[in-house]
């Protein structure tokens, strides 16, 4: 058995090297794919990226803000090719960042995305975090599991 803290440690080392991530949205039942870059905050518990208003992702989330974000870790063995399995989705939801917040969190998100400064800086650009309420991780096609994210606080982090 797998136990909370190793979970815990992949989550966080998957989330500290990825930069992009997949977001899947959903409006009057069609679904919507779109690459974002995240940046996550306390340990997890929370995804920030941007976006512009006028888009489809957004209007998306007007209207459902339940979301899902898939992170692929997995990697190949150079001696061999062999792929190890590691595939993370943070299923949550979506609110945009409030007017105390948000110099804090673009200053987090552009020092992981240095690239996006232009963007964020757009007028009609939106910053946006996911509630992270649970993630799924995949070790490969029979090592599936579901953490809720308080399940993967230490003891000291519990409310």
């Amino acid at each position: 058995m797998t136990s909370p803290a190793s979970i815990k440690d992949s989550i966080q080392k998957l989330l500290n090297t990825t930069s992009f991530a997949v977001l899947a949205t959903e409006n009057a039942g069609q679904p919507h794919t779109s690459l974002i870059a995240i940046t996550p905050v306390d340990e997890g518990q929370r995804l920030v990226f941007a976006t512009y208003r006028n888009t489809r992702k957004f209007t998306n989330l007007l209207q459902n803000q339940r979301v899902s974000v898939l992170m692929d870790g997995s990697q190949r063995d150079s001696r061999d090719g062999a792929a190890a399995s590691f595939v993370l989705s943070a299923v949550g939801r979506v609110q945009e960042i409030d007017a105390t917040s948000r110099s804090c969190l673009r200053d987090a998100h552009l020092k992981k995305h240095p690239d996006l400064a232009a963007f964020t800086q757009a007028p009609d650009c939106v910053l946006l975090e996911v509630v992270v309420e649970a993630y799924q991780v995949v070790h490969g096609i029979d090592n599936v599991t579901w953490w809720c994210v308080d399940e993967l606080k230490y003891p000291s982090e519990k409310a």
